[in-house]
């Protein structure tokens, strides 16, 4: 098999458990782990041992760094932090209480394919899906053949995951409820993405 087509495996994970400084709001702010998510990561990384990981990455928000140093430690290897794998930005409405109706709505007419439409001070669902999809690209190009642990975030992943491939798969959208620390298996060759397995659920008391 060439290595063009030669899969890179995405083991995708959410960060675990956080908390953050302003908990009712909406923020961009980084978090940090809690005694619970460092519990969930060394668990997870102890469950990879038999699984060869290569390379353990990161996005470059803070409750994802210090998960992948977590488990980096434990697999006996050094994390890497990539840009494009950060939680969605809220932008400008930094500091409204989580349910806001005006970002409610920007999430809804992504999910009917409108991903034109922006956060206000932020990006479009577009944008979103793109720099994802290149950190993600980034990363599979220099793992060919291997398996790789990627930690990023629960809305992010949610949102981009199933659209991958270029058409949003419905059977995952509607899955799109993660627990910390789940990981979705995405294999990555020339011939583009594939979502092998998805840890979502429609129960949202899992996050």
């Amino acid at each position: 098999m060439s290595d063009l087509h030669c899969p890179a495996t995405l083991l995708l994970a959410r960060h675990g458990d956080a908390e953050y400084g302003h908990v009712s709001e909406l923020s961009d702010e980084g978090g940090w782990l809690t005694d619970q998510g460092v519990a969930q990561v060394r668990e997870l990384a102890e469950s990879l041992r038999t699984r060869n990981v290569a390379a353990v990455y990161s996005s470059t928000m803070q409750r994802a760094i210090a998960s992948a140093a977590l488990a980096a430690e434990v697999l006996g290897l050094d994390p890497r932090a990539v840009g494009g794998l950060e939680e969605l930005s809220v932008g400008a409405l930094a500091g409204r209480p989580h349910d806001d109706p005006e970002l409610a709505s920007v999430f809804r007419a992504w999910e009917h394919g409108d991903l034109a439409r922006r956060v206000p001070g932020g990006e479009t669902g577009q944008q979103l899906l793109d720099r994802f999809r290149e950190g993600l690209q980034s990363i599979a190009d220099l793992h060919r053949g291997e398996s790789v642990l990627v930690f990023s975030h629960g809305g992010v992943m949610s949102f981009a995951v199933p659209r991958l491939a270029g058409v949003a798969r419905q059977d995952l959208v509607k899955a799109r409820f993660l627990p910390n620390c789940a990981i979705a298996q995405v294999e990555v060759d020339g011939d583009g993405f594939r979502v092998t397995s998805w840890p979502g659920t429609q129960d949202r008391a899992v996050v």
